[in-house]
């Protein structure tokens, strides 16, 4: 596969004098440019995807009239933890 080029990134001194300063040994401006740039896509997408899970709980909240309060789910958690340490404390056969 070959590869491609970005457009050039015109940025003040400073904030390229404060890049440069953070690189690891053996660290090119450039694959930090690129490791920065994959972090915020993924990020990006991540987030994308939490929202889109949202809108559909909402909206699957008012199809059912099913919705849980932030005690409902505390409780549930609390349960699940509350059994999780009992399966650790329990003596192994």
């Amino acid at each position: 596969m070959k590869t491609a080029s970005l457009p050039s990134l015109r940025v003040d001194p400073e904030l390229r004098a404060a890049a440069e300063s953070v690189l690891k040994e053996g660290e090119s401006l450039s694959s930090l440019m690129e490791d920065s740039l994959r972090r915020q896509i993924d990020y990006r997408k991540t987030q994308a995807e939490f929202i889109a899970r949202g809108l559909a709980g909402l909206a699957d909240a008012e199809r059912t009239g099913v919705f849980y309060t932030t005690a409902d789910i505390q409780e549930l958690m609390r349960k699940k933890l509350e059994k999780a340490k009992a399966r650790k404390a329990a003596p192994q056969q």
